[in-house]
């Protein structure tokens, strides 16, 4: 791999409001020399970003002293009442206790072993059919014909919705995590305000119909949260709306991007293709070091509630943390050599998933569709050659392709 420059980073010379020209299309050697130099670093508006993978650990377990809830920081960033700060802080990522507990319990009754289990024969034949459509062809988008397409049919089949009506899922969902970059243009927000009241609009018709005929209470999850099952008491009709928006966007956003990643890295890095192609049972190693590596999620947040001490810095109650995922994957007190593709790296403590109470709750499920989706794509496309013209992402806080032309053959 070739050798990264060294760069000088201090309080004053990096904000995230403001990033240096090249961190969004390549955030990986100022991660490292923030964990180098700065690894508790304040921003210009009072917000700190946090680097260390100990501490990021540690930030995850505690919800007591480090909270999940927005509503402050959200507030003059979207409006207060807005579409997107109702749906932003009513969703389970960003919020704490009794919500978060009686959404979580509902959505992991629902997402049990088992259940999981059983969705893995429609999920391997939904990547045999995208992969037969593009066999044909002699250039494909990876991103478009194959990595997007696979989570928006498996969290559809979670909730039921109907085939027919599944075309605007992507659209709305990029619109709605795009506005969680930490800047946003006019035109960003607007989009981000109109998806929300789209999707809200489509979903109520979708709850209305399913609470008039029930699906099956096993493997329905909108049914299980119109029921409340798994919880006591049942969410109220914004909350069961905002967390369904929640399941499609956190299981479509972000295992579009291990899968797109996935492919991409293993073509940069042919020595570590051919070694899964040879052996193959390194597969779920190999999804583990896509994760750390190259993470779909870079950022996450918290808020102090009380004046506590993080890696040396006295940090104020009410202070807004931004979580570097990106670099904590990235930490030599934590992965030896951190900047090589090792898809055999054991062990692997990566904090792509998150950690603590909120550990991402589809875990499970996202690593089962980036291991069949990786898995019977090499099968099948051994040969396979990015061509000329990626299309970074271009967002901050969730790392991934907008588009990865590929010949097959």
């Amino acid at each position: 791999m070739k050798e990264r420059q060294q760069i000088s980073v201090n309080a004053e010379g990096f904000d995230l409001a403001n990033p240096p020209d090249g961190f969004t299309d390549d955030p990986f050697p100022f991660y490292d020399a923030l964990l180098r130099d700065a690894p508790v670093l304040p921003q210009p508006d009072g917000s700190l970003l946090i680097c260390r993978h100990a501490d990021l650990d540690r930030i995850y377990r505690d919800t007591t002293l480090f909270s999940s809830d927005k509503k402050k920081v959200f507030a003059p960033k979207y409006g207060a009442g807005s579409p997107l700060f109702e749906h932003h802080t009513t969703s389970l990522v960003f919020s704490d206790p009794p919500l978060h507990t009686r959404v979580r319990k509902i959505m992991t009754s629902a997402l049990t072993p088992r259940a999981i289990s059983q969705m893995e024969p429609g999920l391997i034949a939904t990547v045999d059919h995208l992969l037969d459509k593009m066999a044909d062809r002699d250039e494909v988008d990876l991103i478009e014909d194959f990595a997007a397409s696979i989570p928006i049919q498996i969290i559809g089949n979670l909730l039921d919705v109907p085939m027919a009506e599944r075309g605007p899922l992507r659209d709305w969902s990029l619109a709605i995590l795009g506005a969680l970059e930490p800047v946003l243009s006019a035109e960003q927000l607007a989009a981000g305000h109109r998806a929300v009241e789209e999707f809200k609009a489509y979903l109520s018709g979708l709850i209305a119909r399913r609470r008039a005929s029930p699906g099956d209470i096993e493997t329905d999850v909108l049914t299980r949260l119109i029921r409340g099952e798994g919880a006591e008491g049942s969410l109220s009709e914004v909350e069961l709306i905002q967390n369904c928006i929640f399941i499609l966007n956190a299981g479509h956003e972000t295992t579009t991007n291990l899968i797109g990643n996935g492919l991409a890295l293993l073509h940069d890095y042919p020595e570590q293709k051919q070694r899964l192609l040879e052996a193959p049972e390194l597969i779920k190693p190999a999804i583990e070091e896509m994760l750390r590596f190259r993470s779909p999620n870079q950022l996450g947040n918290r808020e102090t509630t009380a004046e506590v001490e993080i890696g040396g810095c006295r940090v104020p109650a009410g202070a807004n943390l931004h979580l570097v995922i990106g670099a904590a994957n990235r930490d030599p007190e934590v992965f030896e050599n951190p900047e090589v593709f090792d898809i055999a790296r054991s062990p692997n403590r990566h904090l792509a998933f998150a950690g603590g109470p909120h550990v991402c709750v589809g875990l499970t499920l996202a690593r089962l569709e980036g291991r069949i989706a990786i898995e019977r794509f090499l099968r099948r496309f051994p040969d396979y050659r990015l061509l000329p013209g990626r299309v970074p992402g271009g967002r901050i806080r969730f790392r991934g392709y907008a588009a990865l032309p590929a010949g097959l053959r």
